[in-house]
């Protein structure tokens, strides 16, 4: 068990055994951290980044496409939360069932995964996913809002301006570094989106008592706002508990956005009478594909969160765009305009300058060590799970070298 120390301008953790003394985790920590762990992952691990990439893309792409498809004359006859919940629902059986596979391949000594006072701890110290999960389902419901403004295509290309209110975020919350090429890339893709969406507006409609292109501003900006915020709350509250399995966070984070879900549901039935309770009333084959395609969006995205990065996600997000675009032209003859094409092109530039070596930061070093938050500390002395882990009750303060530890679970 460790306690605070207040020491100046940091705090300090001293363990209540062996009274040994820790700079506590901060943002900046964990920050850097992750770009010195990033920095020496092996070739399996960027093969398992890879595959993260190309699953996402397949699952991001065809997600604007099956909720086309759901549609019947343009509207849903079904309750856009019965399937938020239905899905969040499908995420928490997935987890127990990983939870339950990771427990029976323990070794003899490891913590039970099992055990109620595991989990009674894990609930405590990751209750901060509750805030994603609330965020998460009010964007959920917003990704069927936005489909009746905008064909898939352009819903994917909106969602790309979350990677720069991300970078944002991440820079203020976290406090992760970007170099000014980076800062430059992600103009460009705001470029790219703004060229692909001139005159892509649906005329002749109204939502809400005002015009639509009003209405469509200000569900962008929600659109944009809140699952950025969720993203980086997300990374955030996974890596601070680095040492809680995946599986027992997301049945946490989930679990909070099937309740939130539920709410929601029992909210409206409330309001317009227990015959909208049916969760399954409406739904059709393209909703249930939509269902899993959702859960299972989901769960990839937890591993991006813990394992990689927000900004690999988005990016590998964005990429999707092109799969969305000639599929709902394939399925639904949607045009693929001059702007889509360029807009594309300068997206695909943006990618390649953000994540190229050049623009990489370069860290601030004295003397063979690194600064964190005004204080010298060989990083080499403190091992990555330690600098992302929270001052938890269960935090170890065993100081060992883990520099080759691979970003992605092997």
């Amino acid at each position: 068990m460790a306690k605070d120390i207040s020491n100046g301008p940091g705090t300090t953790l001293e363990c209540s055994v062996c009274h040994s003394k820790l700079l506590a985790p901060s943002p900046r920590t964990v920050s850097r951290a992750y770009d010195s762990h990033r920095s020496t992952v092996s070739s399996k691990s960027r093969a398992l980044n890879f595959l993260l990439v190309v699953g996402d893309c397949a699952l991001v792409g065809f997600q604007p496409i099956l909720v086309y498809m759901s549609k019947v004359d343009g509207k849903f006859k079904f309750s856009p939360i019965s399937v938020n919940f239905l899905t969040e629902a499908a995420k928490v059986l997935f987890a127990i069932a990983m939870l339950l596979f990771q427990a029976r391949r323990q070794k003899v000594g490891e913590k039970p995964l099992l055990s109620f006072h595991t989990f009674k701890q894990a609930a405590r110290n990751n209750v901060l996913l509750a805030v994603p999960a609330f965020l998460y389902a009010i964007n959920n419901y917003l990704k069927f809002i936005m489909q009746l403004y905008f064909n898939p295509a352009t819903v994917k290309m909106l969602s790309n301006l979350k990677v720069l209110v991300i970078a944002v975020l991440l820079k203020m919350i976290m406090r992760r570094r970007f170099s000014i090429i980076q800062w430059e890339a992600l103009a460009l893709l705001l470029i790219g989106i703004s060229v692909n969406q001139l005159r892509s507006l649906p005329e002749g409609n109204t939502a809400l008592g005002l015009p639509v292109a009003t209405g469509a501003y200000i569900y962008t900006l929600i659109f944009v706002s809140v699952p950025s915020m969720a993203s980086v709350f997300n990374e955030y509250a996974m890596k601070s508990q680095f040492d809680t399995s995946i599986y027992l966070q997301n049945i946490f984070l989930y679990g909070y956005g099937a309740i939130f879900n539920l709410l929601a549901i029992i909210g409206i039935a409330l309001f317009k009478g227990p015959s909208s309770f049916d969760i399954f009333q409406g739904h059709s084959k393209a909703t249930m594909l939509l269902i899993f395609n959702n859960a299972a969006q989901g769960i990839l995205s937890s591993f991006f969160f813990k394992y990689a990065d927000t900004i690999l996600k988005k990016y590998s997000s964005t990429v999707a765009t092109i799969f969305t675009g000639i599929a709902s032209a394939a399925l639904f003859g949607h045009t693929l305009t001059i702007n889509f094409m360029l807009g594309i092109s300068i997206v695909f530039i943006s990618m390649h300058q953000f994540f190229s070596p050049l623009a990489k930061v370069k860290d601030e070093t004295q003397n063979g060590t690194e600064m964190l938050d005004g204080q010298n500390l060989r990083t080499k002395d403190i091992p990555f799970i330690n600098m992302t882990a929270g001052a938890t009750e269960d935090a170890s303060h065993r100081v060992v070298s883990d520099d080759r530890q691979p970003l992605l679970p092997l």
